[in-house]
């Protein structure tokens, strides 16, 4: 399928993609152009062919303007992200040694994680972050996989994108405000991951985006109003799942209506944490409550 090849491409800094028909340089070249930040595709023709036999570095924008025959294997490569080791993977490719990351890794300082009423409301726009233990549950239920592309709707610091580009999907935060979306960069480059932040009102950017697999729909999505709204036009695009962070309990069931009415089976759930130090105690003042509402297909 052309568009898990190609959220595989936007996810990895190094992809070998056999060609099949509709998969291509070209239709490869395309798709890429206006959703990643740089990448370089190496074409390899009649491989085996000692008379015929070639290679070639191309840019997508070039790539998607020539006519291509006797493909053998494209290359796709993001070589700002060549400098680390790469794990080299043979069968199917595996996830992080660790996820749900401690908040403080997103650059979160004190009194930036938050429960519901923060991550998905005003206090969003200050960058709050999903407490690691609601962003393992949401991460669970997106499900995120290499071929996936999951989009962060007020992405808040990046937190979930982050992740789910960690674990091998392709992804796109998006953010209202141009604050938020140096953040979300910020983070990203500091993961070594690759995150398409977007900037602008959600009513008006979704419309540009490729349908995705997964949504999580958090805090700066937009007025709590509009909560509704959004994960309504999230559920008619998303394939396989939608987790939406609610600001409080009452809006639970008009979410989980959204959904259902999309197809989804819906439920929800309220998470209370109390963190404790190594004797068992409290460390802080136990966090305020999330409420998560997702459905999946």
């Amino acid at each position: 399928m052309p568009d898990r090849a190609v959220n595989v491409c936007r996810a990895h800094p190094k992809v070998a993609v056999l060609p099949a028909p509709g998969v291509g340089p070209a239709e490869l070249g395309a798709a890429l152009v206006h959703r990643v930040a740089s990448r370089t595709l190496v074409v390899f023709s009649a491989l085996g062919d000692p008379f015929r036999e070639r290679f070639e570095r191309v840019e997508p924008a070039e790539a998607m303007c020539r006519s291509w025959e006797c493909v053998s294997l494209v290359l796709c490569l993001d070589e700002s992200r060549q400098d680390g080791p790469a794990p080299a993977v043979t069968g199917p490719l595996t996830g992080p040694g660790r996820w749900a990351l401690p908040d403080g890794e997103f650059g979160a300082g004190a009194g930036a994680v938050a429960g519901a009423e923060a991550v998905t409301g005003a206090g969003a726009a200050d960058g709050a972050v999903l407490p690691y233990e609601a962003r393992a549950l949401a991460l669970a239920r997106l499900g995120p996989r290499a071929g996936d592309l999951v989009w962060d709707i007020g992405s808040g610091r990046g937190a979930v994108a982050i992740e789910c580009a960690r674990l091998g999907a392709a992804a796109v935060a998006v953010e209202r405000t141009a604050s938020g979306v140096e953040r979300v960069r910020a983070n990203t480059a500091a993961h070594g991951v690759e995150v398409r932040a977007v900037h602008g009102e959600t009513s008006t950017v979704l419309s540009h985006l490729a349908d995705p697999d997964g949504v999580f729909v958090g805090g700066g999505s937009g007025p709590g109003h509009e909560l509704e709204a959004i994960v309504l036009t999230a559920a008619r695009r998303a394939r396989r799942a939608v987790v939406a962070a609610v600001p409080a309990r009452e809006r639970m069931s008009p979410v989980r209506s959204a959904l259902a009415s999309c197809g989804f089976a819906a439920a929800g759930v309220v998470l209370r944490s109390e963190r404790l130090d190594a004797a068992g105690h409290s460390s802080a003042p136990a966090l305020p409550p999330v409420f998560l509402v997702w459905g999946t297909r």
